[in-house]
């Protein structure tokens, strides 16, 4: 009989390595052939939206598809599993905590092969839900000392440095301003919905990895185009993906001073097909759209656990 877990049940279970893994693993699947993904679909209406992705990983034995509508009172997030062997439903997950901790894992893994290794000072810009998984993510992943945070809302963002301090036991300070957010980062994180370039291209120091993770759409842009320059790797989640959604990326690709053979996935440099970065000087990019199979290998780990516990109610078909 399938299971729903609920918000509650997924935060009981789900902690940032198994996120971790279960992201590194979807990517390799995918380099490897050995899994399909499906860019996000939407249906429109003046006051709602509907947005589904869909996936499969024959190798972990799941088939599925996450289903979300966005509306002026929130977004509600849903996961739905399948056997892939036989079809049969197996789960369904609620899915914003799940989402929030994917999408800050995402970050982890491309940090984790990009990112210089001696990594030790992060700049994030962004102090909300999302920018709490993409710092615990990090902070996982390399060894740093420090996080500077940047964030228009500067009445909340005292309470957030000092909330992730506690999560991750590393120093999260709150920025001077974007400059000092960049300036002597090793990482770059952006986690907003800016619609203009959050930083000016020559403040990012010589070796420096960013991370990219609000830019899903034609109107959002949080990197200029002489930043996007100065980077001698380019990732993705996915080519195809990147080419409907990446708004950091579409206008340079239009204008033709970007190709889409520069463009290389994650999967490709964690599966050894593609080199990622070859020196400590290059400074290296990853442009996070969001993949079906991420919520998919994450959410089937949330399956697991919470069946090991006894979590979760079971559904009547």
């Amino acid at each position: 009989m399938a299971l729903y877990l609920s918000e509650d049940d997924v935060k009981q279970v789900l902690t940032m390595d198994m996120a971790l893994d279960g992201v590194e693993s979807a990517h390799r699947d995918l380099a490897l052939g050995r899994a399909s993904d499906t860019p996000r679909a939407r249906s429109r209406l003046p006051q709602t939206a509907l947005h589904i992705l869909q996936g499969a990983l024959p190798d972990q034995g799941i088939l599925g598809y996450k289903a979300y509508t966005s509306n002026r009172s929130g977004n509600r997030f849903l996961v739905h599993l399948f056997d892939a062997a036989s079809g049969q439903l197996r789960a369904v997950v609620a899915a914003d905590y799940l989402g929030m901790m994917r999408t800050g894992a995402t970050s982890g893994v491309a940090a984790r092969w990009l990112a210089r290794p001696d990594s030790t000072i992060a700049g994030v810009f962004g102090a909300g839900w999302q920018a709490e998984g993409h710092i615990r993510a990090i902070c996982a992943t390399l060894p740093l000392a420090r996080v500077k945070v940047f964030s228009r809302k500067a009445d909340k963002l005292q309470d957030f440095c000092r909330r992730l301090s506690e999560q991750t036991g590393i120093a999260v300070v709150p920025a001077l301003s974007a400059e000092d957010t960049v300036r002597g980062s090793d990482v770059v994180g952006t986690v907003t919905t800016a619609a203009q370039p959050l930083f000016e291209a020559d403040w990012l120091e010589s070796g420096a990895h960013i991370n990219a993770a609000g830019s899903n759409a034609l109107i959002r842009q949080e990197l200029s185009e002489a930043t996007v320059r100065r980077c001698a790797v380019i990732a993705v989640d996915s080519v195809p993906t990147a080419l409907a959604e990446c708004g950091d990326l579409l206008p340079l690709l239009e204008k033709g001073r970007l190709h889409e053979r520069q463009l290389l996935e994650l999967g490709d440099v964690i599966a050894g097909r593609r080199a990622g970065r070859e020196s400590a000087g290059q400074i290296t990019l990853f442009e996070s759209q969001g993949l079906a199979i991420q919520d998919l290998a994450v959410a089937w780990r949330v399956v697991q656990a919470a069946e090991a516990r006894g979590l979760g109610v079971p559904l009547p078909f």
